[in-house]
């Protein structure tokens, strides 16, 4: 904490230390966690996205092609409600090989 003035300024890492913990503690790696798999969602969607529109595809036209409503497409590429299953779906649509890097097992196309 910083004193400037009248106000106290905090970092973000003292915030999140007050929320969640220091780091190492059961509830600041769970909050990690949730974080980074909000942030790989969210390139995933963006991924789905970019490929989309690469083809010139409306959300319609690329739901049409998975078997699922615009809505559903638009929740991917905003990185809700990814699946693996969902992902696969979307990329094999857009004729687009993935290769999925997984901790343990290795290298996977898809």
């Amino acid at each position: 904490m910083r004193q400037v003035g009248d106000m106290k300024l905090y970092s973000f890492e003292e915030l999140l230390d007050e929320d969640y913990g220091p780091i190492g503690t059961p509830e600041r790696d769970e909050f990690e966690r949730d974080v980074d798999e909000a942030v790989q969602a969210y390139r995933v969607g963006e991924a789905i996205k970019q490929a989309r529109k690469a083809q010139r595809l409306t959300q319609a036209q690329l739901g049409e092609k998975m078997g699922v409503q615009r809505a559903q497409v638009c929740r991917l590429e905003s990185g809700k409600s990814i699946t693996l299953t969902s992902m696969m779906r979307a990329f094999r649509a857009l004729g687009v090989q993935v290769a999925l890097d997984m901790k343990g097992i290795g290298r996977v196309a898809l």
